[in-house]
């Protein structure tokens, strides 16, 4: 706020969000906002944003309910943007930095021209890349970073991995595309599903080593390419379509990590024989239950930053849309609800 004689001026700033929960071609599903601009406060820091992207999480959140939001609710958790101003208690960035980071579920999104975000889960924006390719990153290398790494432990030294497997399932959408090339980084066998040509291509040209379609059984699929079963799954789409096909596919003892919410039981007991292990994957963990290691968040973008600049990752945008305003997020959120996304969708700059 802004103090004028002894009149107090709320700032502004332009936003996109929503009052009640409707379907993405009613015309306030999203809507263009003039709401007050956050302050700061302990670590967080108030971003300018200059770029967004769109992830599946944006539509989940806005699937329609009956529900009314007094105070807008604003989506977006993908943003690049600069520092204009740091908390007390910051001591990772300052006023000027550069930065990428997906934000936390349980506040407000990144739909607007200014952003509120705990310093702990930011990372400094790759040199290499401008604010559109940065923004396409941060929700989906973490997503996949945590998967690999952190939940089915795979060793990030290459020669460990020799000989050993990975199965993606969704492999050319937002995550599946980081995803290839973390795997292919660590030394894994890549294989993707894909069922439709531009994303056989798209996976391919991003380093996977096979591709299987995944509206076919996968062993005969596998056994066709040489391989047996797979040491591990990642599973990027509807966990109990593809559960019985997993199950099967996988090698005693190996890892299935999933990202996808069942609305369906799933039978555990197909891979009690194998000593099968099933982990989940929810990159806000960290930020909603405010872990004790939710600075891991900031290494880790910091760490797929220097990938990025040394050539290693590269950015899976796929396609951008001026400016950042309800038109255009709904136009994204239609895109992404009809299950088709090659890579990631940026929307850059508010006019």
């Amino acid at each position: 706020m802004k103090e004028k004689g002894a009149i107090l001026i709320m700032e502004k700033m332009k936003a996109v969000g929503l009052h009640q929960y409707l379907p993405v071609d009613h015309p306030e599903s999203l809507l263009d906002l003039q709401i007050a601009k956050p302050s700061v406060k302990d670590r967080d820091l108030l971003i300018k944003v200059k770029a967004v992207s769109v992830n599946p999480v944006d539509y989940k959140v806005r699937t329609p309910k009956e529900k009314f939001e007094d105070t807008p609710k604003i989506l977006g958790w993908d943003v690049a943007g600069i520092v204009v101003e740091s908390g007390p208690l910051c001591t990772l960035f300052k006023p000027g930095d550069e930065v990428y980071y997906a934000g936390d579920i349980t506040r407000q999104g990144c739909n607007s021209e200014f952003h509120l975000v705990d310093e702990r889960i930011v990372g400094h924006k790759p040199k290499s890349l401008n604010f559109a390719e940065s923004a396409a990153l941060p929700l989906t290398s973490i997503t996949a970073y945590e998967a690999i790494f952190d939940r089915m432990k795979v060793s990030s030294l290459s020669n460990e991995n020799k000989n050993k497997t990975i199965l993606i399932i969704g492999a050319a959408g937002g995550v599946g595309s980081i995803a290839i090339q973390l795997a292919k980084w660590a030394g894994l066998t890549v294989i993707g599903t894909a069922s439709r040509q531009e994303s056989r291509v798209w996976a391919t040209d991003l380093g996977a080593d096979y591709i299987i379609n995944h509206y076919e059984e996968f062993i005969p699929q596998l056994k066709i390419i040489g391989f047996e079963a797979v040491d591990y799954i990642l599973c990027l789409n509807s966990t109990q379509e593809y559960w019985a096909n997993m199950a099967e596919a996988i090698a005693p003892q190996g890892t299935i990590c999933s990202i996808v919410e069942t609305d369906e039981p799933i039978n555990l007991t197909l891979l009690k024989n194998k000593s099968v292990t099933f982990v989940w994957e929810f990159m806000f963990t960290r930020s909603m239950y405010q872990t004790e290691d939710m600075n891991e968040q900031h290494k880790l973008l910091n760490r797929i930053a220097i990938l990025v600049d040394s050539n290693i990752l590269k950015t899976t945008i796929s396609e951008i849309l001026y400016p950042i305003n309800a038109d255009n997020l709904r136009k994204a959120h239609a895109i992404l609800e009809n299950g088709k996304t090659i890579g990631k969708i940026v929307l850059e700059g508010f006019k």
